[in-house]
């Protein structure tokens, strides 16, 4: 399954905004499981919404725009 970079942001911000920096917490905890685990794609997937989530906290990113990923 795909998700795109746009619904990624949104998620994060989501999460931001019902969680705050918690957000981040959470997800690094399921990325920490599922890496231990062994499912890769899944903890790859945590790692990212993680780090979104912290730019989304800090306001180095704007969720309401479509994200460039390089």
């Amino acid at each position: 399954m795909t998700i795109s970079a746009q619904k990624l942001c949104r998620l994060a911000a989501q999460l931001a905004n019902e969680h705050g920096v918690l957000a981040r917490d959470y997800a690094r905890r399921a990325f920490v499981q599922m890496d231990a685990e062994g499912d890769r794609n899944r903890a790859l997937f945590w790692l990212s919404i993680s780090i979104l989530v912290e730019d989304v906290v800090l306001h180095r990113t704007d969720p309401n725009r479509i994200p460039t990923i390089h």
